[in-house]
């Protein structure tokens, strides 16, 4: 069970994290996590240059590892990076001292000051280590392209139907998503680019401190 739309409700409540950012500028930001891998990450840029967009890649620190070939072309072609662990762990399901040092594994190869925990799902003292060095990215929209049991329709309409200037959009750079991505992906492009939509990269002027849990420690 998830929610495609944030509410603000749970904005409000977890407010040192980024949900989103206001704008504007008519932007929005596409966001990939899992990535990079070969099967889908270049299809994913070659779909970005297309429409001169920008992006932000929450890579898995062992992809980067085994693919550095891809993660250096992302950055080349002028995306940003972030940390999404090294082994893309379970933050309530891990120790805090196990997570934090993945984290830091990853970070050796992905240098960036962005952090999205994998499934969303951080411990408070998890976070507190985090927030230090990190600013913690969440989302405003699910796609749900990961989601076996919706539709490539549906899951473009998450998309079209709730996206506005300044959301922060889920996507995912994996096998498992490929097939509704290959469908979507294009068809948002074409759909935002048509209504003047820019498609920026991820920046935050500084980490938010002392962010609360999304369960409690």
């Amino acid at each position: 069970m998830y929610l495609v739309k944030t509410p603000k409700v749970v904005k409000h409540i977890f407010p040192t994290y980024y949900w989103d950012k206001p704008n504007d500028k008519r932007a929005i930001y596409l966001t990939f996590d899992d990535g990079p891998i070969p099967e889908v990450t270049p299809w994913v840029l070659d779909q970005l240059a297309a429409y001169d967009a920008k992006a932000t890649f929450f890579c898995v620190g062992d992809n980067v590892r085994k693919y550095p070939q891809i993660f250096n072309r992302l950055k080349e072609e002028g995306h940003k990076t972030g940390n999404h662990t090294f082994n893309h762990l379970n933050g309530w399901n891990t120790p805090v001292n196990e997570y934090v040092e993945n984290v830091d594994q990853c970070a050796e190869l992905v240098d960036s000051d962005l952090f999205r925990p994998p499934y969303g799902k951080l411990l408070r003292k998890q976070s507190q280590h985090l927030s230090e060095n990190y600013s913690v990215v969440m989302w405003d929209i699910l796609s749900g392209d990961f989601d076996p049991t919706i539709t490539k329709e549906n899951c473009l309409k998450n998309v079209v139907n709730h996206a506005v200037p300044g959301s922060i959009i889920v996507f995912h750079d994996n096998i498992k998503s490929y097939d509704k991505l290959q469908y979507v992906l294009p068809r948002v492009l074409e759909y935002f680019a048509q209504k003047n939509y820019t498609f920026s990269a991820l920046e935050f002027a500084k980490s938010k401190k002392a962010a609360p849990a999304l369960m409690p420690a």
